[in-house]
């Protein structure tokens, strides 16, 4: 029985205490875990610890010492108080430390002793030294002394000894005092400077040197760094050709900005070493380069800037494509500190002269053959001085190899625009005869900046706020031939006050130029050929203006209106040139392998923005005359309708009645004329489809691509690579081509016409079914008519009968609708004869009359009943003109020769009789957007781009060209309706 009931009673007991363990741990958690936990705590700095608390690294809080302790230098950690000495120290903070006794009152410098100091304490509590003395406290073998010893070094002959920076110890003593003196110490006559000695009858300065710090107005003074070494440097670089010191006095030549004057700067110093040196050899074979001198100068003759920068290509190659794809600028630089050690060589990747962060990839496109580089930023000044707090200077060298495969390096010319040669900026002049090119450059100096001590905080520092580096292609070269590249710097002096909030702008670019001589050349030449071209076709316009107003003098009106013309035809050239010049810049650049040619910079695409702008402001007066032109024609609906017998009219005042005439019915007039008020903006392009196509294919597909200022032709950018400015010349070539292919497409294919509906065609088939013609004349004697009688003699009838009669028509049981027998043509040109002109005059006069219903109207009814009389009169006289009633206003019809085609115009006058041309393109589109589509789609083309060339934004352009679209689709149906209601007496609240 036990053993059966032992398990069960373990089990038993395993419960138990299984409950009451758990039930403890939910005690002890759950309140803790009721209470929302924070995690944040008070945020302290090693600046706001008290001189008896250290900064703990661990807690990341000030946390007070112990006793007798103090904050060590660090402020990370506790050491013991003047007078007492370390016990324990396991390199936390927990240090111990213990009195020293009254006749030990010092502490060893390592802080573990008390020794007896008979020469006075520091303020460390440590053993007092004299100058030139060092400090003994332990023996040879390194047992402690009861009482330190300050021993005197001996810088006696065979000696020359002198303490150390820190006094422990004796070293040998600096060669240029034993050279001077023959002894440690530099006494006169001799002369002690930068921590060196030189003998007073040696070759020195003859004068006194100047310390100022050359920079803009306002901020030059004496700098702690030129009063305390540019003299030893000169003297040590003069007297003892010291490689280092030589490099240190041309970098403090390079510091004070490259600039020559008489007084005895950094720059006058290296120059007279330069000179009174000539007896030794140059280096590299380069006269500029004297042995043992740094390169700083290319020479301050007249002229020799544009012998350097473009008298020797670089013996290499660059293209875009193919097997011998170069596209890289190996850049390399040799680095030097402010006191004139080498560092290194350096590449220039991965931002070395590019102050702005960026990822390394970005950074590096700057030195991508052919891509146009560009990077802005601001930076705070305190991040400056962090990151700089000693210049770096650089000698910039391209890197090559040569036809036997060995690799050089070019020297790359500086253009400093800081820099002064007599107190002239002669490096801002526009001449490029009048530089003075340099070679070695800074990007920070917080240096020279300071005064009285070289540990405060620079009064002035100097940044280098702008780069640029310049690439200029050989003339008429086919492979890739570079002259030697251009660094052109310029510097700014920022007075340090605050440099937590103070911050300074950056920028730097490459950029690529070729001579566009040659390529302004050919634009003009084509703008002089196509502009003469363009008088002639204006002369033909006027001519034919002329001829079709029935005027042969001419006068003030004529010139005006051939400048008209001119203008237009002149837009059409400025607009042909420029997209030429665009799709050429476009094609040759992009596809080139070789590269051979490179795209202007901005500067000099100016000239071409100007020929778009033209091209938009000229065919803006185009646009607005042919505008203008159409809101002013004179139009009437000729109405073929026939009064269906009499009907009994009661006479009012007789109180009778009498037979009269049936009345036509008007809604067909107000019907077809609602038609022509629809089609007057109706277009063969629709405009908000065209727009929004345009930016489809260039935002959403990215052909915007193809206008950055790289050799890529790819159509997709990396988001993480660098992308390059747009070329505005660039722009302009794929937005007007993708405007163009899109519009020509749309314009030839006709898609609407084919497959919704054609309203011209309609509008002219509306015509003949509603019994009505019209009669159009957009000049005096010219105009166009639409035959649009009736072939069953009447339109007003039933929807059987009319529907009878669209049947027979279809069946061809019936005649054709053209105005001559068995034809079908509708649609004529017409020139009327100068009589015909004044009859129509003559009824037109009393036909202009106010909008509105009779009762409305200010005029009084007699008036009103006159121009119904009018227009029924109108009416008649058209109606029986078209039947050949009046012999003496008769008409011909006949076809228009091929060249009266082309050139527009008619060569027959109109002298006795009219004469109407067959028309079977519908011409009299030309009153309506519809004809004049190539103008339109033209204008918001250049609309599209100007304002993109102003504002660099696709989108921005787009809506603006559709506003725009709308504005004037509002002025021409709005002021075009008014003039429709006021020719042809249409009541204007029926045009809806």
């Amino acid at each position: 029985m036990e053993t059966l009931a032992g398990p069960g009673a373990t089990m038993a007991a395993w419960s138990v205490l299984t409950a009451r363990a758990l039930t403890t741990f939910l005690m002890l958690v759950l309140p803790r875990v009721s209470q929302a936990p924070t995690f944040s705590f008070p945020f302290q700095q090693p600046e706001t610890c008290s001189h008896n608390q250290y900064f703990d690294i661990s807690a990341l809080s000030c946390v007070s010492c112990r006793a007798n302790q103090k904050q060590d230098a660090r402020g990370t950690s506790c050491v013991c108080l003047p007078g007492f000495q370390m016990i324990s120290n396991n390199g936390g903070p927990d240090i111990i430390c213990k009195k020293c006794p009254e006749n030990m009152n010092g502490i060893t410098e390592d802080g573990w002793n008390c020794i007896s100091c008979p020469n006075g304490l520091t303020a460390e509590g440590k053993c007092h030294c004299p100058t030139g003395h060092i400090l003994v406290e332990r023996d040879v073998n390194g047992s402690l002394l009861s009482q330190a010893t300050c021993v005197l070094c001996d810088g006696n002959e065979n000696s020359f000894t002198i303490a150390n920076a820190l006094g422990n110890t004796c070293v040998r003593c600096e060669p240029t005092f034993i050279n001077a003196s023959r002894s440690c110490e530099c006494s006169e006559p001799n002369i002690l400077t930068g921590a060196l000695c030189f003998s007073s009858s040696g070759r020195f300065p003859p004068r006194v040197i100047s310390a100022a710090r050359q920079g803009e107005p306002g901020m030059s003074f004496i700098s702690e760094w030129f009063a305390k070494y540019l003299q030893s440097a000169a003297a040590a670089c003069w007297v003892y050709t010291n490689l280092t010191s030589c490099q240190a006095l041309g970098n403090m030549c390079v510091m004070n900005m490259n600039s020559y004057d008489s007084a005895l700067d950094a720059c006058w110093l290296f120059q007279f070493i330069f000179e009174n040196t000539a007896g030794l050899s140059t280096v590299h074979s380069i006269s500029f380069w004297r042995q043992n001198l740094p390169w700083l100068f290319y020479g301050d003759q007249s002229g020799l800037a544009p012998q350097i920068l473009s008298s020797t290509p670089l013996p290499t190659n660059f293209s875009f494509k193919g097997q011998s794809q170069t596209t890289e600028l190996k850049f390399v630089a040799a680095s030097y500190d402010i006191r004139g050690n080498f560092l290194k060589w350096q590449t220039l990747e991965g931002g070395v002269l590019q102050l702005c962060p960026d990822t390394e990839a970005r950074l590096n496109a700057a030195y991508s053959f052919g891509t146009t580089y560009q990077q802005n930023c601001e930076i705070s000044l305190s991040k400056i001085l962090t990151d700089f707090p000693t210049p770096v200077f650089y000698d910039i060298y391209l890197e090559y190899t040569d036809e036997n495969e060995q690799q050089n390096i070019w020297a790359v010319p500086v253009l400093n625009l800081n820099l002064q040669h007599y107190k002239m900026f002669v490096n801002q002049d526009s001449s490029s005869s009048k530089w003075l090119l340099t070679r070695r450059i800074f990007l920070v100096d917080a240096v020279s900046g300071r005064e009285n001590d070289l540990g405060n905080q620079p009064r002035v520092i100097r940044i280098a706020t702008q780069i640029s580096l310049s690439i200029h292609l050989v003339p008429d070269t086919k492979n890739g031939n570079i002259y030697p590249p251009l660094i052109t710097i310029a510097y700014s002096d920022i007075d340090v006050k605050d440099p937590y909030s103070q911050s300074v702008k950056i920028s730097f670019s490459v950029k690529y130029e070729m001579n566009q001589g040659e390529a302004f050349i050919q634009t003009d030449i084509a703008l002089g050929v196509l502009g003469g071209l363009a008088v002639l076709s204006s002369l033909l316009k006027t001519a034919g203006w002329k001829r079709r107003i029935g005027s042969p003098m001419i006068d003030l009106q004529t010139v005006m209106k051939f400048l008209v013309y001119y203008a237009g035809n002149l837009a059409n050239v400025f607009f042909i040139v420029t997209m030429g010049t665009g799709l050429y810049w476009l094609i040759f650049f992009k596809a080139q392998k070789s590269v051979s040619v490179l795209l202007p910079v901005p500067a000099q695409e100016e000239r071409f923005v100007t020929y778009v702008g033209c091209a938009f402001a000229l065919k803006a007066l185009r646009f607005l005359h042919k505008l203008i032109s159409q809101i002013t024609i004179d139009i009437f609906f000729i109405d073929w309708e026939r009064p269906k017998g009499k009907v009994l009219k009661a006479v009012e005042g007789e109180g009778g009645v009498r037979s009269a005439t049936v009345p036509v019915s008007i809604w067909r007039t107000y019907f077809v004329a609602n038609e022509w008020n629809e089609i007057q903006t109706v277009r063969k392009i629709n405009p908000l489809f065209q727009v929004l196509t345009v930016v489809f294919f260039l935002e959403i597909v990215g052909f915007k691509n193809l206008a950055l200022m790289d050799s890529s032709s790819s159509l997709s950018r990396s988001p993480s690579s660098y992308i390059p400015p747009y070329s505005r010349i660039l722009r302009y070539a794929v937005s007007t081509t993708l405007w163009l292919v899109i519009g020509v497409i749309v314009f030839f294919a006709g898609f609407y016409e084919r497959f919704v509906e054609d309203k011209i065609r309609q509008f002219v088939d509306l015509c003949s079914v509603s019994n009505i013609s019209v009669f159009l004349l957009s000049y005096k004697c010219f105009g166009y008519y639409i035959h649009g009688r009736s072939i069953h003699g009447y339109a007003d009838t039933n929807m059987e009968e009319m529907n009878m009669n669209l049947k027979r028509e279809a069946e061809n049981l019936c005649s054709q609708r053209g105005l001559v027998p068995n034809t079908d043509g509708q649609t004529f040109q017409i020139a009327i004869s100068s009589q015909m002109r004044q009859h129509y005059d003559r009824i037109h006069e009393t036909l202009t009359r106010k909008n509105g219903p009779a009762r409305l109207l200010s005029s009084s009814a007699s008036t009103f009943e006159q121009s119904i009389k009018a227009y029924h009169a109108m009416n008649k006289f058209l109606g029986s003109f078209i039947d050949h009633v009046h012999k003496e206003m008769d008409y011909i019809i006949k076809d228009k020769l091929l060249l009266e085609r082309i050139l527009g115009m008619e060569f027959m006058e109109p002298m006795e009789k009219s004469i109407f041309y067959n028309d079977e393109s519908y011409s009299f589109s030309r009153m309506l957007y519809y004809g004049n589509e190539a103008t339109l789609l033209i204008f918001d083309l250049l609309f599209f781009c100007v304002v993109d060339l102003a504002c660099q934004n696709f989108i921005l352009a787009a809506f603006l060209t559709y506003l725009q679209q709308e504005i004037f689709r509002f002025i021409r149906n709005t002021v075009g309706q008014k003039n429709l209601a006021s020719k042809t007496l249409v009541d204007q609240r029926f045009l809806i």
